[in-house]
């Protein structure tokens, strides 16, 4: 299948793309490639090959469900400019009417 410039106008316009004058003949060209690719791979013999959900047929393994890092809240709360009830104080951002 070959793409000329309205097909790629067309295309651009569906996508909400804005596509300059001079853009249009390489775009023609990559997706004509990239249409004639497809149309290739669809070609393949895939009669013997059985469908995966996943290209590696194993488990996963889990890893352990243990606790890796200790409790730095007093350590990171002793660098902040303002704490209080082990939250941290910031300035007000939004005014209240």
């Amino acid at each position: 299948m070959r793409l000329g410039p309205e097909d790629v106008k067309k295309i651009a316009h569906l996508a909400r793309l804005a596509v300059s004058d001079e853009d249009i003949a390489p775009l023609c060209k990559d997706l004509t490639n990239i249409l004639q690719l497809v149309a290739e791979m669809g070609q393949a013999d895939t009669s013997n090959v059985q469908p995966l959900a996943h290209p590696y047929d194993i488990e996963q393994p889990l890893r352990k469900d243990a606790i890796t890092k200790s409790n730095e809240r007093e350590l990171l709360q002793s660098i902040a400019p303002d704490t209080q009830a082990g939250l941290y104080i910031v300035p007000q951002v939004i005014e209240s009417e």
